[in-house]
């Protein structure tokens, strides 16, 4: 076989090549399978197969996105004089793929393929979506979700990212976010807070009484979210540098401190060691120490990791009681306390304990923070997250506001009362008989109608046949139905 020499370029370091495909892989895996499984596992049972499958939706989404224009507009040549996003087009071709990484704007560049540079850019926009979903469950319309996910990494994403990553204003400015406390975190934090209220609430007795139905699934989700996230840091200096792997251990210091330090808050004021508390806990240390990851000392990592335990748990517990506008917002799974708290908190303590060294490391210009007499960086700290929460305010009120326009942001209430079989049309666990499909509607059984055991339409009890037709597409029952809007229970 002949050897193709574009497929060994000098500038291409296989080892640096392999890590950077392994940590886009571990963040991926974040996705799908980890918050896919751990959303799943959060919400209530009828909510299951909607909550997961938001996930696959937005992660396939993106990437088309991302290649056709995404990418080009988060890390590309700037667009015009102004300094906040790159010229969109796409980057598909061979000889784009197989050239050296390269981000134009900043000048930055690595040793491995831009193919490798562009998917593992492209996880992180999707996760960043992913997150913001969490704050949405249990009832936004499937197809408003299914537009507005391209609309938003189109006109928010793309713009924070090239701001702090691509070479914009905020990296100009000094603003360090090793791997996403701003770009992702505060972002999906605020922009999940703001659509929350938009799409409207949950239905009242949800709100009240929305219990996981399995918390196995959510400690499966968490554990692939917290070993992922050794890809998710280790992978930012571009390299399998020495800096990659401070930033591994930093993470997993902090987050370990932070589930510890969450779990003791639970037990001196619930009296119990909550488990989905802990996960909350381990959320809150991986989002601190995200921007912070390979600039602080491990000692500094430590006392973020009490900080992100501390903090988003008060936000959460105590302040959210006090003030009106978290029981009027809808914020399904807390994702404003614990990435965009938790992600403020630690951009902030960022400006306080990067090091002159960790600064060097990752390539940074930077004379540290104000630990190593920098005060200037806490306030550059400030003005970054400052201008990633008023872009997604503004941005994700402008996307939803039009896009109520057009279609509902929010389920009927009769869709609400049934969930994903309403939506989809499936449920997630087959408890009685294989391919039962709803007992909302006296489903009992199946009968086979072929000699192949292709199943037929449901029988209801009392010989009342339920035709396709009793089901309309809102996920609302007809009147002449053996089962009324009124009659359905929750499960």
């Amino acid at each position: 076989m002949a050897t193709n020499p574009l497929g060994f370029p000098s500038w291409n370091i296989p080892g640096d090549n392999a890590w950077q495909l392994t940590a886009a892989s571990l963040v991926g895996l974040q996705s799908i399978p980890g918050l896919a499984v751990m959303y799943a596992g959060l919400v209530k049972k009828k909510w299951a197969i909607n909550s997961a499958f938001m996930v696959f939706y937005a992660f396939s989404c993106i990437l088309i996105v991302w290649v056709i224009w995404g990418y080009k507009m988060a890390f590309g040549v700037q667009w015009g004089s102004a300094p906040f996003v790159g010229t969109p087009g796409p980057v598909l071709t061979s000889d784009q793929l197989l050239a050296q990484a390269i981000l134009p704007t900043s000048g930055a560049m690595a040793n491995y393929p831009m193919a490798t540079m562009v998917y593992f850019q492209f996880v992180f926009a999707a996760i960043t979506v992913v997150i913001m979903a969490g704050a949405f469950l249990g009832r936004i319309n499937f197809t408003a979700w299914m537009i507005f996910v391209p609309f938003w990494i189109t006109f928010s994403y793309v713009v924070g990212a090239f701001s702090l990553w691509g070479g914009g204003f905020l990296a100009s400015m000094g603003v360090i976010d090793y791997s996403g406390g701003y770009v992702i975190h505060v972002s999906s934090g605020t922009a999940g807070f703001v659509g929350a209220w938009w799409i409207g609430p949950r239905l009242a007795k949800d709100r009240e009484d929305f219990q996981p139905n399995n918390v196995l699934m959510v400690l499966v989700g968490a554990g692939i979210l917290w070993i992922g996230w050794n890809g998710f840091n280790g992978g930012d200096p571009y390299s399998a540098s020495t800096d990659a792997g401070v930033a591994v251990l930093n993470t997993n210091i902090c987050t370990a401190m932070s589930l510890l330090t969450w779990t003791i808050w639970d037990i001196v004021y619930h009296k119990k060691p909550s488990v989905i508390g802990a996960v909350n806990g381990l959320v809150c240390g991986l989002v601190a120490i995200t921007p912070a990851a390979g600039v602080i000392d491990g000692w500094a990592a430590i006392v973020m990791g009490i900080l992100s335990g501390s903090i988003p748990w008060f936000s959460m517990n105590i302040t959210a009681k006090y003030f009106r506008i978290f029981t009027i917002v809808d914020d399904c799974l807390g994702i404003f306390h614990t990435h965009a708290v938790a992600g403020f908190v630690g951009g902030m303590f960022t400006g306080v304990f990067a090091t002159p060294d960790g600064c060097a490391a990752y390539g940074l210009t930077n004379p540290g923070g104000a630990i190593a007499g920098n005060w200037k960086q806490v306030w550059l700290q400030l003005v970054g997250a400052l201008f990633i929460i008023a872009l997604n305010i503004v941005m994700t009120s402008i996307i939803f506001g039009l896009l109520g326009l057009v279609v509902s942001l929010r389920m009927s209430d009769a869709a609400l009362e049934i969930g994903d079989d309403a939506v989809h049309g499936e449920e997630a666990y087959a408890i009685f008989h294989d391919g039962q499909r709803s007992l909302l509607y006296g489903d009992t059984e199946r009968h086979h109608v072929n000699a192949g055991g292709e199943l037929g339409h449901m029988n209801v009890t009392e010989g009342i046949p339920v035709n396709q037709d009793d089901r309309m597409a809102t996920g609302s029952v007809r009147k002449d139905s053996p089962v009324s809007g009124e009659e359905i229970k929750q499960e």
